[in-house]
């Protein structure tokens, strides 16, 4: 995907004003007792904060699973942001993917607060590394 600086700089402002949308749904739908309605937004909520910073990049995902590799390859592994945020994003994924399919499945309170501690503490760091990306588009 090619764009200009200016429409990477909006794309992306939009996606992380998404991010944070989903994050205060995981908040309320956590403090009405609806655990798995608010694993599920904590897990999108950091997946649209990634997909904020990977468009700074060019990078557009079409899957989970792209997203996923692609945070990881161009700023986990480059040591822009902390390894443990890869593991985290997976195992939101695999908490989203039970709570969404699974027939069996049921997430509690523990897992449901642990979600959106993660999604804080990630979106956070996102949004700070995306700030400075955009600063270093307009110079």
């Amino acid at each position: 995907m090619t764009l200009e600086p200016q429409d990477k700089k909006n794309l992306s402002d939009l996606r992380i004003d998404k991010a944070y949308k989903s994050l205060n749904d995981a908040k309320a739908n956590f403090n009405e007792g609806r655990f798995e309605t608010s694993v599920n937004r904590s897990y999108y909520a950091i997946l649209t904060a990634v997909r904020s910073i990977l468009i700074l990049e060019g990078a557009d995902p079409k899957t989970h699973e792209g997203a996923i590799t692609m945070f990881s390859l161009r700023f986990v592994k480059t040591g822009i942001l902390p390894k443990d945020h890869v593991k985290k994003f997976e195992i939101l994924h695999s908490r989203r993917t039970d709570v969404d399919y699974g027939d069996l499945e049921i997430v509690g309170k523990a897992d449901a607060e642990d979600s959106l501690k993660i999604a804080e503490e990630i979106i956070g760091e996102i949004d700070m590394v995306r700030k400075k990306l955009i600063e270093s588009l307009n110079s």
